[in-house]
């Protein structure tokens, strides 16, 4: 993708995906790697940002002899979340103006 991708967006993306389901930092690189290029040495960083800010929560469940640590997200990141999503679909409605060859404001 030719796109590059800010922190905000991928953190918005993280809380969705949190948004459905708890899970480790595996599943989620695997599962924002569906739609974007991303490393886990990447998203390590943006899951404790976020469990600092107290947008996420962690958990730790034992899988195959070991913990699996868990990220769930709390209330405060639900919210985050929600500011993401309206800020998102207005970012999306300007450039898709933009870029359909729309004009937001013309001048007289």
């Amino acid at each position: 993708m030719a796109f590059q991708l800010g922190a905000s967006l991928l953190e918005a993306c993280v809380l969705a995906l949190l948004e459905r389901e708890d899970t480790y930092g595996y599943i989620l690189t695997q599962n924002i790697r569906s739609v974007i290029e991303i490393s886990e040495s990447t998203l390590y960083p943006v899951l404790r940002r976020l469990q600092k800010e107290e947008c996420l929560s962690t958990y730790d469940m034992p899988c195959q002899g070991r913990n699996r640590r868990y990220y769930q997200i709390t209330p405060t990141g639900l919210e985050r979340l929600e500011h993401y999503r309206m800020d998102w679909t207005e970012y999306k409605n300007k450039v898709d103006l933009v870029l359909s060859g729309g004009k937001e404001h013309e001048c007289k």
